[in-house]
């Protein structure tokens, strides 16, 4: 045989052999795609700090992936929850029965993520929960079938509520909304208050989503608290500050203390407003170069800086999507075991892991939002003051009531 011919065989050999290996690739892949399912509140309260700008990270993770993995494609599929448990449950199995979706991204509303979740364990699927802030979620509602991304309760009242207790605020009226993510953070909250010597001396529950928060705002006014500590989220925390403003309560001498605020509220209620108040965030768009790079991309997409949500919902993608890769299949099981055995270094999160209990850790923040004079441009608005550790961040497993933690 000729050096060519010879050359010639090997070449075909190979080409065989990779298409061989692609089609066994791809048989290990259901249906032969990836497929992957957005949930989200696309309209309502909390469409600014995931919703559609949620979905376009998660294309940003796809498309920087490579649009497949192993040969097969990655499909996207995208609902609006409104919010609505029951609308998420329901699109979710549907996606599960009739689309066949591997995994299901997004997940905001904590009442929306709770139900979904016990629909992936029912049925199993796998979910990644990026938007809610329930501690519960990896906790008394663990399933084997979810992970807990970007944050949740547990770490914002470690790092908000103690820092301000130091700082004086030790008396608190609690204005919380009234479903499980409100529930949740009241109780961390509480917990923290009165462990730093702080104590709670009233509180009230408002509907989930409210507009008009006069009354709530009167009864807090009236309880004397220093701090009026607002476990909300989006529009209803944005709703609560514009109303306490209107009602002077900030300026008789009572202070707020936002326990779950977005880049998207400082932003759209301004630093006049805002100025010094302390937050706990997961990640911020300014933190390192990596960050800002990350974020200008996002930015050139969207005409704003992502929120640690938006944010998380890529990083969570791009995770999964490794994960899937190293695994050579698309398996639920098989793809959150790969998953936990995979560290997790990115742009958004340092020192991150995955915990058995589905609780992703990672270094949180305690942030300052900036006064006008300080920030030098639209979207610099905060001041990091301090890292909590990841092991520090969130609930010990020795505390946790998750039947996947042995204790």
């Amino acid at each position: 045989m000729t050096f060519m011919k010879k050359t010639l065989a090997a070449s075909i050999a190979i080409a065989a052999a990779s298409s061989l290996a692609m089609s066994t690739a791809q048989a290990d892949m259901s249906d032969g795609e990836v497929r992957i399912g957005y949930l989200a509140d696309m309209s309502g309260t909390y469409r600014d700090l995931a919703g559609p700008g949620g979905l376009t990270a998660m294309e940003m993770a796809v498309a920087d992936f490579g649009g497949s993995v192993n040969g097969a494609s990655i499909v996207i599929s995208s609902a609006d929850d409104r919010n609505s448990a029951d609308v998420g449950a329901n699109t979710v199995r549907g996606w599960i029965d009739q689309d066949n979706v591997d995994m299901v991204g997004g997940l905001v509303a904590s009442s929306v993520s709770i139900a979904v979740t016990k629909v992936l364990e029912e049925n199993n699927g796998l979910g990644i929960v990026s938007g809610s802030a329930a501690s519960s979620i990896t906790n008394e509602h663990c399933t084997p079938n979810h992970i807990h991304w970007v944050y949740d309760t547990y770490p914002l009242a470690n790092g908000t509520a103690k820092a301000v207790v130091e700082q004086g605020g030790d008396s608190w009226f609690m204005l919380t909304a009234d479903y499980a993510f409100g529930h949740a953070l009241e109780a961390d909250v509480t917990k923290v208050v009165e462990e730093s010597g702080g104590e709670i001396v009233g509180g009230v529950r408002h509907p989930f989503p409210t507009n008009d928060f006069s009354s709530y705002i009167l009864q807090a006014q009236g309880s004397g608290a220093k701090i009026i500590g607002l476990a909300n989220a989006g529009a209803d925390t944005v709703n609560a500050i514009t109303t306490a403003s209107q009602f002077g309560l900030t300026q008789s001498g009572q202070q707020l203390a936002g326990l779950l605020i977005f880049l998207n509220d400082v932003h759209a209620l301004g630093l006049e407003a805002t100025q010094n108040l302390l937050l706990t965030t997961g990640w911020y768009w300014d933190m390192d170069e990596q960050s800002r790079e990350w974020a200008q991309r996002y930015f050139d997409e969207v005409g704003r800086m992502p929120t640690m949500v938006q944010a998380g919902i890529y990083s969570s993608t791009m995770h999964y999507l490794k994960a899937v890769e190293a695994a050579g299949t698309d398996d639920p099981e098989t793809v959150r075991a790969q998953m936990a055995e995979m560290p997790i270094e990115d742009f958004f999160a340092r020192n991150g892991s995955i915990r058995e209990d589905g609780r992703m850790i990672h270094d949180m923040y305690l942030a300052q939002v900036k006064t006008p004079d300080e920030s030098t441009g639209e979207w610099d608005l905060y001041e990091i003051l301090s890292t909590i550790p990841a092991e520090e961040a969130y609930r010990p497993l020795s505390e946790s009531q998750c039947k996947l933690v042995q204790n």
